[in-house]
């Protein structure tokens, strides 16, 4: 067989499995057949008369041949995706392919608006929209399982995707409405009400984790919650307290008449929120993305909670030009 024949989709699943250890993960993340996968690596080491991949470690590591070949690979895909996005989005009209993530926090109005404009802007586009948390999304865009995450940026973190910085959402103390606790009170622990708490394989919920250290603040744990509707729940039924954000207030509008935010003692902390995007992505269709993004934001959380809540006015705002 010729060494002119490599396919492309074996080089694609030769990146991933160099990055992923194993041929399950790999076919779990392509909906290909373990076997399917296997066939092409094996096809791939055939074609160029070497060893890629050591098949007996577990995780399946890359041999001294498969390390500079991926060196390489890495490359050429990088412009071979980065050529295909150009050429199909330099008219957007013509765009065929398009995988967006976005966190949780949208789901109710700013993801199925975005959603709708993009299929009308580009109708000949195949899409793969993911709902997750950032950490899943920001993994993804990692393993090239996505072109554009929306997802809280990680403090701590060296990330490889391009940034657009989107939103500072500030965080904030909620509380029923009815309660005469202030936030003090809540960080003293004398609420008389647990705190609710993120889970911490959030993202978020280790960033208010790390605050509440710095403030040598040490509160009990007897809820550990994921899902922000169920917390906005139970500190409208007067079940306990958080530390949450205005846009995760935004997005629980059933509760607002029985949820009251309050200003974070002490120095303030804020969550990021950005658009980020594959290397070989169109920056064209990053750009309308992010364009209807920050639209959507003004119309369904920035403008309303200000009107609410003028206090938040300065804190609660779109990141322009950062």
């Amino acid at each position: 067989m010729a060494r002119d024949d490599l396919s492309l989709r074996g080089l694609e699943l030769f990146q991933l499995a160099a990055a992923a250890g194993s041929l399950q993960a790999v076919a779990r993340e392509t909906g290909l057949s373990v076997s399917t996968v296997s066939h092409h690596l094996k096809t791939l080491e055939a074609q160029l008369g070497v060893s890629l991949l050591d098949h007996g470690r577990r995780p399946m590591v890359l041999t001294p041949a498969g390390g500079v070949f991926l060196k390489h690979v890495d490359e050429a895909l990088r412009l071979i995706r980065r050529a295909r996005a150009e050429a199909s989005a330099g008219n957007i009209t013509e765009a065929t392919h398009l995988r967006l993530g976005m966190i949780e926090d949208f789901d109710s109005d700013i993801g199925p608006e975005l959603a709708v404009f993009l299929s009308e802007a580009m109708p000949k586009c195949d899409f793969l929209h993911r709902t997750d948390h950032s950490h899943m999304l920001l993994e993804m865009l990692r393993n090239r399982a996505l072109d554009i995450g929306v997802a809280m940026r990680p403090a701590d973190a060296v990330l490889e995707a391009q940034e657009y910085p989107l939103l500072r959402d500030p965080f904030v103390v909620a509380l029923p409405a009815q309660s005469e606790v202030t936030p003090e009170d809540c960080l003293a622990g004398r609420a008389g009400m647990p705190f609710l708490r993120y889970t911490q394989n959030q993202i978020m919920g280790r960033q208010i984790e790390a605050q509440l250290r710095r403030m040598k603040r040490v509160l009990p744990t007897r809820f550990e919650i994921e899902n922000n509707q169920t917390i906005m729940a139970m500190v409208a039924a007067g079940a306990g307290w958080c530390v949450t954000t205005p846009m995760l207030y935004a997005r629980a509008k059933r509760f607002h008449g029985r949820v009251r935010l309050h200003e974070f003692p002490g120095k303030s902390f804020a969550r990021n929120i950005s658009v980020f995007a594959t290397q070989d992505c169109s920056e064209s269709v990053v750009r309308m993305v992010d364009v209807k993004l920050r639209a959507l934001l003004a119309l369904h959380a920035i403008q309303p909670v200000h009107e609410a809540m003028p206090w938040l006015a300065d804190a609660f705002r779109l990141l322009e030009g950062e």
